[in-house]
């Protein structure tokens, strides 16, 4: 694969969102990136959602463009040969992320025995050592608690798994970063972070810790109106319901114009001697504003005012199921770059997306399916083990090194 990071050399020992999600963004960028599987395959190799036939589309969607190597982990040899695998020579080589750290194994400290320079960056669930995800993370820290209808004392877990997101980009942050140092001093790094400590980070960053310490205010729920500016959602006469946002004052005029309500908000204006231009006196006035704004959207379907809201640059959008949204919004589709049809092996052909990086001197990049498990099994053991084929081919009669691919082809 060809790419801004060809060349490169990244080996992965993981499961589950965030180090899959930069390792893949790494191999989308055009790394050669490694995983490091058990011959069963990982933690998430069966992770929902899944075929009729149990073939996940979890692991194959966030394992794409990658290379596996499957390796009974269990037995010493196995171990042996990993680490072999992580400290493999090269200068674009000895990068290994992780969430899947071992004392003894795969700690920074064994594996820089035998690469001195190698860069490692490992994700833990939090800074005490123990084990944390996404979905015990976030109650943790608050943020079901100001989720949900407004006036429901019910905390309401989202279901996008924010933090891993978040945190497997910046997995792919601190890998690069600690390559950079390398080239320019020669000296290896372990970086550490913990899906804790970054979901802590961005309650402090988005001011919500400073809002309760400061101004010694619990943020409440406000169902889907958008914290501290104007946002909210209006069922239309056609049944659809649409999110309509106010954040800026440009979007607030456009608001107010299009759907002819200056007269209304002057009355709200005048009635608290406020100016709505301001984004903080649109949120403590949301309600009142909804009530004029309400009976314009109920007396109109979608159609009716989609091109108009389109040409003026309104901030808006209806509200859609996964379905729905792949049937209706092209940007869903092969019309974007973004995406293309590939043959995923074991589950068929669907739509993928690429990298959303556009790197405009490379041209655009093609998403590659993810591999089978084992599937490169042989080369990577040849190539960068650089392990003679008859001790490959014992490894293969003993089960340490496993390729079901070429299990199948000695059976044909």
């Amino acid at each position: 694969m060809h790419g801004v990071l060809q060349g490169m050399r990244v080996v992965e020992s993981s499961a589950f969102v965030a180090v899959p999600l930069a390792g893949m963004t790494l191999a989308q960028m055009g790394a050669d990136v490694i995983r490091i599987d058990r011959p069963q395959g990982g933690l998430d190799y069966t992770r929902w959602p899944v075929t009729k036939s149990g073939q996940s589309l979890f692991w194959a969607g966030l394992n794409k463009g990658k290379r596996s190597v499957a390796i009974d982990i269990r037995t010493p040899r196995g171990r042996e040969i990993a680490n072999a695998i992580i400290a493999a020579p090269g200068r674009d080589a000895g990068l290994f992320i992780t969430n899947l750290r071992v004392p003894g194994w795969t700690d920074y400290g064994t594996l820089s025995r035998g690469r001195p320079d190698l860069c490692m960056v490992s994700l833990l669930g939090d800074r005490h050592g123990r084990p944390a995800v996404d979905y015990s993370i976030n109650p943790a820290i608050g943020f079901p608690d100001a989720t949900g209808p407004e006036g429901s004392d019910e905390p309401v877990a989202h279901a996008m798994p924010a933090w891993d997101c978040i945190a497997g980009n910046m997995v792919v942050s601190g890998l690069l970063a600690a390559e950079r140092q390398r080239l320019r001093s020669g000296r290896g790094q372990s970086v550490e972070l913990t899906l804790k400590d970054v979901a802590a980070a961005m309650l402090g960053n988005l001011g919500i810790i400073a809002e309760v310490s400061v101004n010694g205010e619990d943020r409440p729920k406000a169902g889907n109106a958008l914290y501290g500016a104007y946002g909210q959602d209006f069922l239309c006469k056609d049944g659809q319901r649409v999110m309509v946002i106010g954040l800026t004052e440009r979007q607030w005029r456009k608001i107010v114009e299009l759907t002819n309500t200056a007269d209304g908000m002057a009355a709200i204006e005048r009635k608290h001697r406020v100016d709505l231009k301001e984004e903080g006196a649109r949120w403590k006035l949301r309600k009142e504003i909804t009530a004029v704004l309400e009976p314009w959207f109920a007396a109109r379907p979608v159609a009716d005012f989609e091109d108009a809201f389109n040409a003026a640059g309104l901030t808006w959008s209806v509200f859609r199921s996964f379905a729905e949204a792949l049937a209706n919004d092209p940007d869903l589709s092969t019309e974007n770059p973004l995406f293309s049809e590939i043959d995923q092996p074991g589950i068929g052909r669907y739509l993928v997306p690429g990298s959303p990086l556009r790197f405009l001197s490379l041209g655009h990049q093609e998403p590659k399916a993810a591999p089978r498990l084992g599937e490169h099994t042989e080369e990577v053991l040849a190539d960068v083990a650089r392990l003679p084929h008859n001790e490959i081919a014992s490894l293969f009669d003993s089960g340490i090194a496993s390729d079901p691919g070429r299990i199948d082809s000695l059976a044909s």
